[in-house]
């Protein structure tokens, strides 16, 4: 391969956020590191064609190649354990871990595709413009799920809706 060395760097430099990522879309670590070797197996095959384009950001076509990876695996339905929020004998009052897996269990909620538009808009912080670009909808489905999905995570979270009010870094926003 002509660009290994290019494409080793990058797999080194987007490992880790793709599997942040992969994990907030499917909220299993295990799987989440399986779609990320997924997605950079996929890079890595067709590296020499992402890369011809000087103006294209190859972590854009990875994360288009993750989100996709994550819908063909829910599609084969390969997926025969049931993910459980909690050992049945540990209450959610005793759980110290509650409060900060309140917004996962509440993203869970969400369809592929919503959780996908908002942690691209509101994690990721993108546009609505790159936002439809990376998942390959259009702006309005972007605006009118982002906006369902808000009100479910609103609605969901009740006391704990202080939890929408941070992103990524850990900067105070307003949703």
């Amino acid at each position: 391969m002509r660009n290994e060395a290019d494409f080793t760097a990058f797999a080194e430099a987007s490992a880790t956020r793709l599997r942040q990522i992969a994990y907030l879309m499917c909220r299993d670590w295990h799987l989440a590191q399986d779609l990320t070797q997924t997605t950079l197996t996929k890079m890595y095959v067709a590296w020499n064609r992402i890369t011809r384009r000087q103006d294209h950001d190859p972590f854009v076509y990875a994360r288009k190649v993750l989100l996709n990876s994550l819908l063909d695996h829910r599609r084969l339905r390969r997926n025969t354990e049931t993910a459980v929020d909690r050992f049945p004998d540990i209450r959610a009052d005793d759980d110290p871990t509650a409060v900060r897996m309140t917004l996962l269990d509440t993203l869970a909620l969400l369809a592929e595709r919503d959780r996908a538009i908002v942690l691209m808009r509101y994690w990721e912080d993108h546009s609505v413009e790159t936002t439809a670009e990376i998942l390959g909808i259009t702006t309005a489905v972007v605006k009118s799920q982002s906006k369902r999905a808000l009100a479910v995570l609103r609605a969901h979270l009740g006391e704990h809706r202080e939890l929408l009010l941070q992103s990524a870094d850990g900067r105070a926003r307003e949703y």
